[in-house]
């Protein structure tokens, strides 16, 4: 018999050049749970675009941004997820679905010559990118500039110069601290924006609305009794994200979206006059504002001591200390701004339901 080297079938005739290494069962597994995720979600997209009630949009869109937040979670994008399953999965379509309340389940039939030029844009749009994404990098390309600059410098540098390990919040809160208080600044301009579009009429940009009686509340008897079980994890839930974000997955955008949407998920079994009564609307909006302003101040305490705007290593002696107090405050901050804003949004949507009702 003739003699094969290791690691050779006969099949291979013997030249180590056919040797095929099996894949590892990790790795088949991941590679079937991303494509049954790839398979549901672009089933999902073509059913948003073939459905024609607005109340089944909103639960496939609810749809699409649950299975979109399994794909950051086998991506290792664990803070994303955080925010696409609480925002894309929870709050969105909550607020879609007080909004179909308000303007009704069935879209307006249209004019086919007026779908020309939207379509037209559309598709050049969708052109243009496709396009714009030839030049880009393979997935995972070791050479892509951003794994041969960027990425080199927060994983080998990060550690000393902010002292946690969590590297995703040391490139949000301190390496981009101005993209993130930007970003802080357009939620907050969200807020703003939806209370001047929903105000009632003489009420001088405010949303506010009286809110109905109790009695006109259907009673939830079992989910009000699940939810005193629920809400109180949720809201620790929260606090722990906030806090941990330094160690873990979480931080400011994620802790505010959860604790927000156990505050509305306590609105929805309890009633609008409920939880207005436990967080009235006047304090969540300065609570909004509050919010960016802790952020600003941080940024403008650094200034003070003499360093760069949002250069936290001037709040403390030790540069590492004040890094991680900077850090620890503008989280609070984007918390805080984040719960709030979303909470008015809900306040402000509900309330102009309860107001049409009337």
């Amino acid at each position: 018999m003739p003699a094969f080297a290791p690691g050779t079938t006969a099949a291979s005739g013997g030249c180590p050049c056919h040797t095929q290494t099996p894949r590892k069962p990790e790795a088949v597994i991941e590679i079937l749970v991303n494509t049954v995720l790839l398979c549901l979600l672009v089933a999902t997209a073509i059913a948003l675009i073939a459905v024609r009630g607005l109340l089944a949009s909103i639960m496939l869109t609810s749809v699409y941004g649950l299975l979109s937040a399994s794909f950051f979670v086998t991506m290792d994008a664990v803070d994303v997820a955080f925010t696409e399953a609480a925002v894309g999965a929870g709050v969105s379509p909550l607020l879609l679905l007080l909004t179909v309340a308000i303007v009704g389940r069935r879209e307006a039939a249209s004019n086919a010559r007026r779908l020309v030029v939207p379509l037209l844009l559309v598709t050049v749009t969708g052109a243009l990118l496709i396009i714009g994404t030839l030049d880009m990098p393979s997935f995972g390309s070791p050479d892509a500039p951003a794994q041969t600059h960027v990425a080199p410098r927060y994983l080998q540098q990060s550690g000393d110069e902010i002292g946690i390990p969590n590297v995703v919040t040391s490139v949000l809160a301190s390496y981009r601290a101005y993209d993130t208080l930007g970003e802080v600044l357009v939620i907050f301009t969200a807020g703003v924006a939806v209370l001047l579009a929903l105000a009632p009429a003489g009420q001088g940009g405010s949303a506010r609305a009286e809110p109905p009686a109790p009695e006109h509340l259907a009673p939830h008897t079992i989910l009000q009794v699940v939810s005193k079980l629920l809400i109180p994890f949720m809201l620790l839930f929260a606090f722990y994200v906030q806090f941990h974000g330094e160690y873990g997955p979480g931080g400011g955008f994620q802790a505010g979206v959860i604790f927000a949407s156990g505050i509305i998920l306590y609105g929805l079994l309890y009633g609008l006059p409920t939880v207005c009564r436990v967080i009235p609307p006047p304090v969540v909006e300065v609570l909004a504002a509050v919010g960016a302003l802790i952020y600003g101040l941080t940024g403008v305490l650094s200034l003070l001591a003499g360093k760069n705007f949002l250069d936290y290593s001037a709040l403390a002696a030790d540069p590492v200390t004040g890094q991680h107090i900077g850090i620890i405050a503008i989280e609070l901050g984007v918390g805080i701004a984040v719960a709030a804003v979303i909470i008015t949004i809900y306040y402000a949507f509900a309330g102009r339901l309860h107001t049409r009702e009337d």
